[in-house]
């Protein structure tokens, strides 16, 4: 059986590197596992936060896998008193509402996606631009501008680009490392528990 994710995210740099992510994460579970991914659904927190749009957003997630798969909501916290640990909940209890057939996962990185790259910097280390020395931050995800953090330490007249450096930085961040940022390693554990939910595995 094939396994299948619908996935809703923050914005176009996410719609690529998120599917790395989830094939990252399903290949520590077994290195013949490859998830179907379908094409993300970009919706950032700021509009799903709005009464009836994370709704409209897992109801065009569950048509597009026709009954057939989960739904993994992973999108930014950065908005006027944000709080994953509050807004996620309250997401996917709206979210499981509109779609009780199908699971669903919610995770909200604390910031942005690129505090999890802030959180393992070391190695990126003479990737994409980087340093040889880059050194992480010592709370990555109380950093406000993780993308802007990262154009300081690029080459200079680099800086980076969401639409191309988020994705090749996801295939390459050391996943382990970044679980010290407490987002991240909910994100890890959710991606795999559903991951292994739909395999019909153990989440071993």
């Amino acid at each position: 059986m094939t396994v299948r994710i619908a996935p809703i995210v923050e914005g176009d740099g996410e719609c690529e590197a998120v599917p790395i992510l989830v094939r990252r994460i399903a290949s520590e579970i077994d290195p013949r596992f490859v998830p179907l991914i379908l094409r993300p659904y970009p919706a950032p927190t700021t509009r799903l936060l709005k009464t009836g749009e994370i709704e409209r957003a897992v109801e065009t997630a569950g048509r597009k896998l026709q009954g057939q798969g989960g739904i993994l909501v992973i999108v930014d916290c950065d908005h006027k008193n944000g709080c994953p640990a509050i807004d996620a909940p309250a997401l996917l209890t709206r979210a499981k509402r509109a779609r009780k057939d199908l699971p669903i996962s919610v995770v909200l990185a604390k910031r942005e996606f690129e505090a999890w790259f802030l959180a393992a910097a070391e190695s990126l280390r003479g990737k994409r631009g980087l340093p040889e020395d880059l050194s992480s931050p010592p709370n990555p995800e109380d950093i406000r501008g993780a993308k802007e953090w990262l154009s300081a330490k690029m080459s200079p007249g680099q800086g980076y680009a969401e639409t191309t450096d988020q994705a090749a930085l996801t295939a390459l961040f050391d996943m382990k490392a970044a679980r010290r940022a407490d987002s991240f390693d909910k994100c890890y554990r959710e991606i795999r528990g559903l991951l292994c939910l739909l395999r019909g595995s153990p989440n071993a």
